[in-house]
Formats: structure tokens, C-alpha cells, sequence
């Protein structure tokens, strides 16, 4: 047949992910990012349930074994700068507070490309500014490139993505889930070990010490707020606002204060979910946090990412493109509705604004952590990973791969 033609905007893990399985179906893929290059680190994301399955038919999924941040559980602490109750990393594909499978965003998005195909163009430190379709294809303009003619447009950027916007509108409601959280990566101390710690003080706020892979320490920073518009804020206006809210704080937040002026990859936003009544709208596509964001909270974005992709791709090779993108939709809305539905009181229950409500939480923290509870303790950071069944898409691979994925 003769060879389709793709673009796709957004080269975090949606994006690649996508190019990797529309390459494999010998499609011409270009993926386009508005950085000037492939964002490496950022923070820690981890891979469960269907998620991981995809990334097992993709044949990465030692290569992510190899890159994890080898994340042994996490630990709370209390107001006094005490432990109250750990939960040990999962040895299962779905549950607990740290994942079996925990790596850094970037060397994530590295993985994928590198084992995509060859031929996958990527572009980096432009945009797309119009879309004009016609009954063949759509008409792409750049912000710096040519103008060049695809068959479909994927949009696979992230919860603000100013290339929805341009093409969809206002349609997509962004809820704002009451919580901002700044990410960072500072000096590795001595005390910092293999173990996540999460604190806890007054105010609704938080911090979280995690080990990466690389020498150093991902931080990260949370408050409960309204909406504030912090992050339309210049990055020093943002340190600002960041050590204004945890000003007087104990334990360990005078470090992260100070590591916080030497970092220079801090990004603050609000913590919240995509809900758009459509994800598609003739040759144009969205895809990944762009269409669905379930939020850091649900523990399951890059999963969704994935397994997005994954049928995304197999979709548009199995059928044509208005029946494919149907498809598309009805197999993955229920997924992503599950996802969506955070737990009651989500994230206002694990950021207390008073010291009663600190006592209490530390109290359940406790409770759920101990050998009589431990099931209960799983739950509680149990996403709905598996609430999905994966298409075999069977014209990708030899009757052999068939066999072996569907056992």
C-alpha cells in the first residue's frame, strides 16, 4: 500500500511511544517538539498493569529494568521529622506507592526513541501554527519550517498544550485538582538512601525526597491552593512563590529551600486532570495527558500513555481513519474514566492543613503499613492499572509474536 503519513506533536511519551508502533506498521513518521532538544531526567514515573504490557510487546521492558532509579519503597514522615510508616516497593505490576518498574521521565523517552525505528524523523524547537484539511490530507505550517502535507496529526503534548488549544479550542476541560507541586533536582546528602521519603506539615504541605540513578536527589514541593496562575510565573517568580509557602518549615525543607535556588530545571504547575468531550476531530488526534491527563495523583499517566499509543497505532492501521479513530475512543474512554476517579478527598487527605489532621493521617499511615493492614496499605496506592484488555493487533507481527503475546 502506499506509505501513510503522521505527525506527531509532543515528544515526551505519548509521542515517541506512538512513533514507535506507527513506524513499525511502515508508516512515515515525523515527530515535532517545541524544546530545543530531548527534555532528559525530570521526575520519576512508574510503568504498571497494561502500561507495562505494552512496553513488553515493544521489547523494552529490561531496558527500563536496567534505567529504574531502583527505588526500595517509600517512607512517611511526620511533623516532627519522625518515620510513622513505610511501604516497601511492589513486586507486582500494579500496586503500592513506589512501583515495581520506577524510572526517570526522560531516560523513559530516551528508551523509546532509541529503539524505534530509524527512519522516525524528530524535529526538535518548533511548532505547528495551522492545520488546514482537505479530503486527501492536511496542510501543516511550522512556526520555523516549511510547510509540509500529513495524513494525520497526532497531538501528544502535555496538560497545557497550546497546540490543543489552537486546534480544538476550549472544548477540553482542565480541572484543577486544588494542589501545586514544583519538581527539582538537587545535591545527593548523605543522608539520602534508596528509600522515598514523603513529609508532611502544616498548611497542605509537602515535600518528597526520591533517588534517581544519576547521583543526585529528585525533589519535589506540594501545596494545596487555588488556582493561582503560578504557572504563567517566570521560574524566579516561582522560586518566589515556593519559598514563601514553605517558609518556617522544619525537617528537611531549609535544604530543598536552598537547593531550590540552584536548580534550573524546576518546573512548577497545578496538578490537575483533561476531560474533552472529544479526542479527535477529522485528521487531527489527541493523544496522552493532551486528551486524558489522570493527573501525577492517579498514578497512572505514563501507563495511559502507553497503552494509548498502543492502540492509537494499532487503529489507524487496522481500519480507516474516521472508523479508526472511533475505535480508538471507545476502547480507551472507559480506561481512562476508571483512572480519572481518584479516591475520595484526593489530594486534600494526604496534605492536612492542621496538626489534627496531621495526627490523624500519621495514625492511618500507621495502621495501613502493618502486616494485619498490609493488603488494606496496598490499596491505598493501588491504581486501576489493569482495567483494560489489550487488543492483539495481529498484522504487526509473525504468527510466532502472535502466539507468544497471546499465549
Amino acid at each position: 500500500m502506499t506509505s501513510k503519513r503522521v505527525l506527531i506533536s509532543g515528544a515526551s511519551i505519548a509521542g515517541p511511544a506512538a512513533a514507535y508502533w506507527l513506524a513499525r506498521y511502515g508508516w512515515e513518521v515525523t515527530v515535532i517538539e517545541r524544546a530545543p532538544q530531548l527534555r532528559d531526567g525530570g521526575h520519576n514515573v512508574d510503568i504498571r498493569g497494561a502500561g507495562r504490557e505494552v512496553a513488553r510487546r515493544m521489547g523494552v521492558e529490561e531496558a527500563i529494568r536496567e534505567a529504574t532509579t531502583h527505588e526500595k519503597g517509600t517512607r512517611f514522615i511526620d511533623l516532627n521529622g519522625r518515620m510513622v510508616a513505610e511501604f516497601p516497593a511492589s513486586t507486582s505490576d500494579t500496586s503500592g506507592a513506589t512501583a515495581e518498574l520506577e524510572i526517570l521521565r526522560g531516560d523513559l523517552a530516551r528508551i523509546i526513541i532509541d529503539a524505534g525505528s530509524k527512519d522516525i524523523e524528530y524535529i526538535f524547537d518548533d511548532t505547528i501554527t495551522t492545520v488546514t484539511e482537505n479530503p486527501d490530507e492536511a496542510v501543516v505550517s511550522f512556526r520555523k519550517g516549511q510547510d509540509r502535507s500529513f495524513d494525520v496529526i497526532v497531538i501528544a503534548e502535555g496538560i497545557n498544550s497550546s497546540t490543543r488549544a489552537l486546534l480544538f479550542g476550549d472544548e477540553p476541560v482542565l480541572r484543577h485538582l486544588g494542589l501545586y507541586t514544583a519538581n527539582f533536582t538537587i545535591d545527593r546528602a548523605h543522608g539520602d538512601d534508596d528509600w522515598a521519603r514523603w513529609y508532611n506539615t502544616t498548611g497542605g504541605r509537602a515535600a518528597l525526597l526520591r533517588p534517581d540513578n544519576k547521583g543526585t536527589t529528585r525533589a519535589a514541593l506540594s501545596f494545596l491552593s487555588r488556582p493561582e496562575g503560578y504557572e504563567e510565573l517566570t521560574l524566579q517568580q516561582q522560586k518566589e512563590v515556593m519559598r514563601g509557602r514553605f517558609a518556617g518549615a522544619d525537617w528537611e525543607i531549609p535544604r530543598l529551600l536552598n537547593g531550590l535556588d540552584q536548580a534550573a530545571d524546576m518546573y512548577l504547575d497545578y496538578i490537575g486532570q483533561v476531560h474533552a468531550p472529544t479526542w479527535t476531530s477529522g485528521r487531527k488526534i489527541l493523544l496522552g495527558d493532551a486528551a486524558y491527563c489522570a493527573s501525577p495523583i492517579s498514578g497512572m499517566g505514563t501507563s495511559l500513555a502507553l497503552v494509548g499509543a498502543y492502540i492509537l497505532a494499532g487503529e489507524l492501521e487496522s481500519r480507516p481513519i474516521d472508523a479508526a479513530t472511533g475505535k480508538y475512543e471507545t476502547i480507551m474512554r472507559p480506561h481512562v474514566h476508571q483512572a480519572q476517579q481518584l479516591p475520595p478527598g484526593v489530594p486534600r487527605l494526604a496534605n492536612p492543613k492542621s496538626r489534627t489532621g496531621l495526627a490523624l493521617y500519621s495514625a492511618a499511615l500507621r495502621i495501613g503499613a502493618t502486616r494485619a493492614f498490609s493488603a488494606l496499605g496496598g490499596r491505598l496506592f493501588a491504581p486501576p492499572a489493569d482495567k483494560i484488555e489489550l487488543p492483539v493487533y495481529k498484522h504487526l507481527s509473525t504468527p510466532s509474536e502472535v502466539s507468544d503475546l497471546t499465549g
